[in-house]
């Protein structure tokens, strides 16, 4: 842990003030309300982490930060008329820059809701500011990104959930003892399915609006110019339509790590390889070359594992997971929920949320000598505010998520080179391979970059 005048030194080359949490000085906090500070204020954080985390006991919003100060508004607007109901009020404080959120020592703990290209750098300069970390999915741009994410959170000691909420669903940790426990023999094949995107979007250049800070919305990744369909839109005071940048390769992988982070994480629950990853890949995509959006539509990749299991990843499946084993096969999906109002839907009939080639082996408790998963029902983020509390490790902690992570991106390298990969997964290489290697990392825009802020902030004292 580093000291106090070297953490002072550190937050003043980072460019805000050296106000040094609580927590960093190992003091305690000055009450038992948590307080938390919002990173982005866009469709998930509206529709998820905000009203999730206002869910839990002894919380309170003291910050919001956000690059549009249109949405810091719409942020201050939900947050007041929130809190009036309760009969209580607070005083939001608002940031343009969250470097200025997270230098302020009242604030205990932040939620990361920002677009993907923002997801792994705040993460790390929460964690040696001392705060406790709760993150949208997925958990990195790139895996060298998630490795200096886990690495960050780790050596700080700093409590971190990812928005794999799944793991809070009944039927999913079902599936997962289930086929932990060999309710279907030896695994063969795991068969996912995920929507792919379309192509699209407008090419033109526009005025930058006044209220953003386009080059900070940027961040570490290329300068390009100004087109509201790579950004958010700016007239959507209700905040929940699908911002352009989710399909541009530029800010992320698309579905490959949008619904692949939900899915190809259960897969790893259920098999034990939450600390490991595929051994080869291959596969192949189709990437939009017409209009702005570029992430890949169709794909098919096969992914084989250490122990000989096979995980196929197909649009063509219904949108879910089936382990298929010895004795038969077991779905598992969110059936007819929808987290938000763009989840995508299966065509078809209906999905069932749990499912089987045979009702009987989805029967049975769990015996006592038998492995039991990590448990929590109902609200994700309670398990990141209970583990802030206890100091446990959450239910998705941040090597796990970086593990699962991982797989989506070694999926989406996959798709480019469109020929045989090997992996190690202890390394976290490619076998003999520099052109694959080179893509396990992508060059930073100066002054910004996870790379950059961990070795900054890296320094011993």
């Amino acid at each position: 842990m580093m000291t106090r005048r070297a953490f002072a030194k550190t937050v003043a080359i980072a460019g805000f003030p050296a106000i040094i949490p609580a927590k960093v000085l190992g003091q305690d906090a000055p009450s038992n309300t948590i307080q938390i500070g919002q990173l982005g204020f866009g469709r998930i954080g509206k529709s998820m982490d905000v009203p999730g985390i206002l869910g839990c006991k002894g919380v309170k919003f003291v910050a919001v930060s956000d690059v549009d100060t249109k949405r810091m508004g719409y942020a201050k607007e939900y947050l007041d008329a929130t809190y009036a109901k309760q009969n209580t009020s607070v005083d939001l404080r608002r940031y343009q820059d969250f470097r200025e959120m997270l230098a302020q020592k009242d604030v205990d703990a932040i939620s990361i809701s920002t677009p993907d290209h923002w997801h792994s750098e705040p993460a790390v300069m929460a964690a040696f500011a001392g705060k406790d970390i709760y993150m949208q999915k997925p958990a990195s741009l790139t895996i060298r990104e998630g490795r200096l994410v886990s690495n960050a959170v780790r050596d700080n000691k700093r409590v971190f959930l990812l928005g794999s909420q799944q793991r809070s669903s009944e039927q999913f940790h079902r599936a997962c003892e289930l086929v932990r426990n060999g309710r279907l023999g030896k695994i063969s094949m795991i068969e996912i399915g995920l929507p792919g995107d379309p192509a699209g979007g407008r090419t033109q250049e526009m005025p930058v609006p006044e209220n953003l800070n386009y080059d900070l919305w940027l961040g570490s990744t290329p300068d390009v110019f100004y087109t509201e369909d790579r950004v958010h839109s700016q007239n959507d005071p209700k905040l929940d339509s699908r911002p352009g940048w989710l399909r541009c390769e530029q800010f992320g992988a698309g579905m490959i790590t949008g619904w692949g982070s939900h899915h190809l994480d259960i897969a790893h629950w259920a098999m034990g390889w939450e600390d490991s990853g595929p051994r080869e890949i291959e596969g192949k995509g189709i990437f939009h070359t017409k209009g702005l959006w570029d992430v890949h539509g169709d794909y098919d990749i096969t992914m084989t594992y250490a122990d000989g299991t096979k995980m196929r990843i197909w649009e063509k499946y219904p949108n879910g997971l089936r382990f298929i084993g010895e004795k038969g096969w077991i779905f598992v999906s969110r059936g007819a929920a929808k987290m938000t109002a763009s989840d995508p839907v299966s065509p078809g009939r209906e999905l069932k949320a749990l499912d089987a080639s045979d009702p009987a082996l989805l029967e049975g408790a769990i015996g006592e000598n038998e492995i039991r998963l990590y448990r929590h029902r109902g609200n994700h983020h309670q398990n990141w505010i209970d583990c802030i509390r206890s100091r446990k490790e959450t239910i998705v902690p941040a090597e796990t998520a970086h593990r699962s992570c991982s797989a989506c991106l070694l999926a989406h390298i996959g798709m480019k080179l469109a020929r045989k990969l090997t992996w190690d997964s202890a390394a976290e290489q490619f076998v003999n391979d520099d052109e694959a290697n080179a893509l396990l990392a992508r060059e930073e825009r100066a002054p910004y970059g996870t790379r950059r802020a961990y070795e900054r902030l890296n320094t011993k004292a």
